[in-house]
C-alpha cells in the first residue's frame, strides 16, 4: 500500500518531502539552492576574511612618534621640529672658496670693499662670445647692443640707463660691471637670477670689448686689414644716412624728478656710502 509523509532531512536546514511509493524504493526530493543563495554566501564568505585580516593588522608603524613639518614638539629643549644647521656648514657645490669670482670685490686697505680691473679666469674667444650672447639678451633692452645706454626701453619712456663709453665707465674697474649685476645700480635691479657668476664675469669682459671698439682708432687695426667708413657700409646697404651718425637720446626719455631710492638716471643709488666689511681672502688675487 503506497503512502506518503514528510520528514526532514539534513540538506542546508531545509525541509524535505519523501514519497514511499514501495516498500524497497525511497525517493528523497531536495529544492535546489537559487543563484541568489550562492552569492550571498560567498559575499559573507568573502566578509569573514576580510574581517579576520583587519584584525589582525597592527598600526603601531601609523601611529608611532613621529615629527610633524612646521610644527613645535616637546622631545627638544627649543620645542622646534626642525633641527638648525651645524655651524659652518655648506652644501655640495656651494662652498665659494674663490671670494673674488662670487663677489668681484677684495677687501680694501680702508676696510671697505674694492673693485678691481682683474679676470678671474683667462678670457678667450669663447668667453667673449658667450658674454656677447648673454649680453644682447639681458643687456640690450636699456644699453643697447653698442652699450650707449639708448636700448628700446630707453625710447619708450624707461629711465636712461649708463652709456659704457663716457669717461665716468671707461675708468670703472671690470669687476664694477660683475657687482652692479649681481646686485643691481640706480634704477637698475641685479641680475643674480638670471645669470651665473661665469655669465656674469663673461659679459662684464664683453663690456670691456664693446668699449675698446667704439674707442679704436686706425692704430688699432692688424696690418692687412681694410677698414671701412660707417658711410660707405650705409650706402651699400641702402641706409639712411642717420645710420652713420651718434644716435639722440630721445624725448621720451624720464629725466627728472627721480626717485630717491634709486638715485639719479645711469647713477648710483642716493644712500651713504657701505660699512666697512670683511671679506674672505680671494685665490684669484691673493687678498
Amino acid at each position: 500500500m503506497n503512502h506518503h509523509r514528510d520528514q526532514v532531512s539534513g540538506v542546508r536546514g531545509q525541509r524535505a518531502r519523501v514519497w514511499v511509493p514501495h516498500p524497497r524504493r525511497v525517493f528523497v526530493f531536495v529544492p535546489r539552492v537559487g543563484a541568489f543563495d550562492r552569492e550571498r554566501n560567498i559575499f559573507v564568505l568573502v566578509g569573514l576574511a576580510v574581517l579576520l585580516l583587519v584584525a589582525g593588522c597592527r598600526q603601531d608603524m601609523q601611529h608611532q612618534p613621529r615629527m610633524y613639518p612646521q610644527r613645535g614638539t616637546d622631545f627638544f629643549a627649543d620645542h622646534r621640529g626642525a633641527r638648525p644647521q651645524v655651524l659652518d656648514t655648506v652644501a655640495r657645490g656651494q662652498l665659494h672658496d674663490d671670494s673674488y669670482f662670487y663677489t668681484g670685490v677684495v677687501q680694501g686697505p680702508n676696510g671697505y670693499r674694492q673693485e678691481l680691473n682683474v679676470m678671474p679666469f683667462p678670457v678667450t674667444m669663447e668667453v667673449l662670445k658667450r658674454g656677447q650672447e648673454r649680453f644682447n639678451v639681458y643687456c640690450t633692452p636699456c644699453h643697447s647692443r653698442v652699450g650707449n645706454g639708448l636700448g628700446e626701453i630707453v625710447q619708450r619712456g624707461y629711465k636712461p640707463a649708463a652709456n659704457y663709453h663716457d669717461q665716468v665707465h671707461l675708468s670703472q674697474p671690470i669687476s664694477h660691471y660683475f657687482y652692479v649685476m649681481t646686485h643691481g645700480y640706480g634704477a637698475m635691479p641685479d641680475y643674480s637670477a638670471q645669470l651665473a657668476p661665469a655669465d656674469r664675469w663673461a659679459v662684464a669682459a664683453y663690456i670691456r670689448a664693446l668699449q675698446l671698439s667704439q674707442a679704436a682708432t686706425i692704430n688699432d687695426v692688424p696690418a692687412g686689414v681694410t677698414v671701412q667708413d660707417l658711410d660707405e657700409i650705409a650706402h651699400e646697404k641702402n641706409l639712411p644716412a642717420a645710420f652713420a651718425e651718434p644716435w639722440p637720446r630721445p624725448t621720451t626719455a624720464v629725466y627728472a624728478n627721480p626717485i630717491p631710492s634709486e638715485g639719479t638716471p645711469a647713477m648710483a643709488p642716493a644712500e651713504t656710502a657701505p660699512p666697512a666689511i670683511k671679506i674672505p681672502l680671494s685665490k684669484t688675487t691673493g687678498k
